[in-house]
């Protein structure tokens, strides 16, 4: 495994500085925004595919810090019910496939996306319970109908561009929010859909993060590094389920955490263990989120305990008690 890092956490930074930063903690691969969400601070595509002088610039600042690309995030809903908005977030997946194939990546993280409740919705329809029955009509609508022949055809536009990975984020308020929708949709769509295993999403809805994994095995295309701590007090009153802000911390049923606060380091040596057992042996990437900590200090230390818990080394051919 190696250890890689969202770069667009210093976004305000221009990308050569960025790199100074993540080459002086030992880091040489990024996962890079290239759209959607995660911005094009670092990484505009479609520039970059338009100007050749403003590539090779790029290519030779990633030279530079001896650093690769290993994944281009482009975060996004390119089913929303505004054609508008899904049509800036689809043209940024296209982009990315397009600058990925360039580069040589073999992987695009995003989202699902989330459809709106019917033909006519203006706002996307994020369904958490079966009942009352327009809920099912709803799913039925948004998968069917939207979710399924949408995917069909961007997994085959970025197969014929030579990217044969689309890592989604499973996220609470899209279509894809957990093992089992992601192994539905890459059932409907074919294996170039796979996952974006972040446990921080999945530790507030209450999974198991060692039989996600199992679950969704040769599925799990890429890994986030970030953690989540559960409020007990705040979590016994209201439950999981929380809009309140994010700033918010004190009253919050859970806030995100850098790796290793809001779980100890047993639980990331038996999450990177069980990422070997299912064969997983690409990137941890470490996505900095922590309210409570400044970048550069949420960062190295999530730096340092992934140094300390990783297995890095090829797994083994041989036992030699055996």
């Amino acid at each position: 495994m190696k250890l890689s890092v969202l770069a667009n956490l210093y976004g305000s930074k221009p990308l050569d500085e960025a790199l100074s930063i993540l080459s002086g903690l030992g880091v040489h691969t990024i996962e890079i925004g290239g759209g959607g969400y995660p911005g094009k601070d670092h990484c505009n595509p479609a520039e970059l595919l338009a100007d050749e002088a403003k590539y090779n610039e790029f290519v030779a600042t990633l030279k530079k810090y001896d650093t690769e690309i290993c994944a281009i995030a482009c975060h996004g809903n390119a089913v929303h019910p505004n054609k508008e908005i899904a049509a800036q977030f689809d043209a940024d997946f296209r982009n990315a496939v397009l600058l990925a194939e360039k580069l040589g990546v073999d992987t695009i993280v995003t989202f699902s996306g989330c459809p709106g409740s019917d033909p006519d919705a203006k706002l996307p329809s994020w369904v958490t319970c079966p009942w009352p029955d327009e809920f099912l009509t709803t799913l039925e609508y948004q998968w069917n109908e939207v979710l399924i022949p949408y995917w069909k055809e961007a997994a085959a536009f970025a197969k014929a561009h030579n990217v044969p990975h689309i890592a989604f984020e499973m996220h609470p308020g899209f279509c894809v929010y957990n093992a089992e929708t992601l192994l539905k949709l890459r059932a409907a769509v074919g294996d170039v859909i796979g996952a974006n295993l972040d446990p921080s999403h999945l530790i507030w809805q209450g999974a198991d993060i060692p039989a996600v994994v199992r679950a969704l095995g040769p599925a799990i295309y890429h890994v986030h590094a970030k953690d989540t701590k559960i409020d007990p007090y705040n979590t016994g009153v209201n439950g999981v389920l929380d809009c309140k802000h994010y700033g918010d911390e004190i009253h919050r049923s859970w806030i995100f955490r850098t790796v290793g606060y809001g779980h100890d380091e047993s639980f990331w040596r038996d999450f990177v263990s069980n990422l070997r057992l299912v064969g997983y042996d690409r990137v941890l990437s470490i996505e900095h989120e922590d309210s409570l900590m400044t970048i550069d200090e949420g960062l190295s230390k999530a730096v340092e305990v992934l140094n300390r818990v990783m297995i890095k080394e090829e797994k083994p051919c041989g036992m030699r008690w055996a």
